[in-house]
């Protein structure tokens, strides 16, 4: 995964991580449970692909549901993987599932 993905232990640390940045946030959710795993695992290829394509306009984080409950609460998230991009705080697009790196470049693209 890209260093530029950020990986929080918690949910203080995953809201810390959104309230500095300055620019969009991709929040990427993934789990641990057996059908979660692979799925999770090809996404983060995809995801660290995105964060370096994407440096300086988004800032993404990758946060386990097990780790940050709340966050996952907050934002309705039901099973992994699953996308939110959030602008402000603020969800504005919300995604379930695998997809391909162009799936994500068009989520993206039309709610930056």
């Amino acid at each position: 995964m890209a260093k530029r993905v950020h990986r929080p232990r918690e949910d203080a640390e995953f809201n810390f991580i959104l309230g500095m940045s300055g620019v969009p946030v991709l929040a990427y959710f993934t789990g641990t449970w057996p059908k979660a795993v692979e799925p999770c695992r090809l996404m983060d290829l995809v995801v660290g692909g995105i964060a370096d394509d994407y440096a300086g306009r988004l800032t993404v984080v990758r946060a386990d549901i097990t780790r940050c409950p709340a966050v996952t609460e907050r934002y309705g998230i039901t099973g992994a993987p699953s996308y939110v991009l959030l602008k402000e705080g603020e969800a504005v697009a919300h995604g379930t599932g695998p997809m391909t790196t162009a799936e994500v470049r068009e989520f993206l693209d039309g709610h930056l």
